[in-house]
């Protein structure tokens, strides 16, 4: 680890600086694995980890394996391309449960699909989201973030539909010891991905209810 991500890690470990998201103050979240107290993990896997812990008893979907890797859970997860115990390799895109789902959560996964893959298609994260919607239950739940920038067909989408998201949601980054601050889509809109902090500039928290 170099001088100043010792510097970094240590200053978030002592010092448990908070940011406040929906008018509730969370720690930053730091944790070796992907170095989380660089980018916006830092804010995302609180935020996350708070619902999935008020929602132990409801059936959970994650589209992408990101929280094994920080705690041990029970609920299903979908991941197209990571193998991992318990992972179901399927395309969100296309996924049909024989259930259907309390609590869909996607933590920076969406901005990846038609993007990141072989062949390109730039709308196919939409199709996703409109998929996981389908496979919630009555009175469901869907909680996805995802990186302003990266994917355009999701920026157009948070920027012109008003129907998709119950409520949407913005932080953006505004400090090298990567400090984030709840904001507006006109202060966050114009987020570039890894300027001029790397990864994540501007987040986007979108909520569905059904």
């Amino acid at each position: 680890m170099s001088f100043f991500g010792t510097f970094f890690y240590y200053y978030f470990k002592i010092f448990k600086p908070s940011f406040s998201f929906k008018n509730k103050k969370y720690n930053y979240f730091v944790h070796e694995y992907n170095k989380t107290w660089r980018d916006e993990r830092a804010v995302e896997i609180p935020l996350f980890f708070s619902k999935i812990s008020e929602s132990k008893e409801k059936k959970i979907l994650e589209v992408g394996n990101v929280l094994s890797h920080y705690f041990s859970f029970s609920h299903d997860v979908v991941d197209k391309y990571e193998k991992a115990k318990g992972v179901l390799n399927e395309d969100a895109a296309h996924f049909k449960s024989s259930k259907k789902y309390d609590l869909i959560i996607s933590i920076s996964t969406l901005e990846h699909i038609g993007v990141d893959e072989t062949k390109k298609e730039p709308k196919k994260s939409l199709v996703a989201i409109k998929n996981l919607i389908d496979n919630l239950s009555s009175g469901g739940e869907m909680i996805v973030s995802f990186p302003i920038g990266y994917n355009k067909a999701l920026d157009e989408l948070i920027s012109k539909q008003t129907d998709l998201f119950t409520e949407k949601h913005f932080l953006k980054r505004f400090s090298v010891f990567n400090f984030w601050k709840e904001v507006s889509w006109e202060e966050v809109k114009d987020s570039k991905f890894s300027s001029p902090f790397p990864c994540a500039n501007g987040l986007f928290i979108g909520v569905f209810k059904k």
